[in-house]
């Protein structure tokens, strides 16, 4: 009698289709401290709305969801749901500084136009 294994949702892909900066993981394993109780990771997808259709989403998760993909950066657990996947392949997450502003930057290939104040995007 053959049996199949299941894998759980909760396994850690070696090769992740996007990428942390250093100073991204850096910042958010920052605000993660200061959160009670500390979460499991960082869920980062993409979500329709905006000017333009899509945009991001970063939010803290204390597990992986059913159909979450689960990256490992430095050991900071990332999950991202199969839909967000497609839209974040190639894309760089980085956490910049400057006099104007500070935050989380996408930097994403698939990209073919945003709106004019950054935070939403087509493809």
């Amino acid at each position: 009698m053959a049996t199949a294994t299941v894998t759980p949702a909760q396994e850690t892909v070696k090769k992740a289709p996007l990428t942390l900066t250093p100073p991204a993981i850096a910042k958010v394993r920052e605000i993660m401290a200061t959160q009670d109780p500390l979460p499991a990771g960082l869920r980062i997808g993409v979500v329709g709305g905006g000017c333009s259709g899509f945009q991001y989403s970063m939010a803290f998760e204390n597990q992986a969801g059913m159909m979450d993909k689960v990256f490992s950066f430095e050991d900071l657990k990332v999950f991202v749901d199969a839909t967000s996947l497609m839209y974040l392949n190639g894309c760089t997450v980085d956490y910049v500084e400057s006099l104007e502003a500070a935050g989380f930057k996408f930097d994403n290939p698939q990209v073919k136009s945003t709106c004019g104040c950054g935070s939403s995007f087509s493809t």
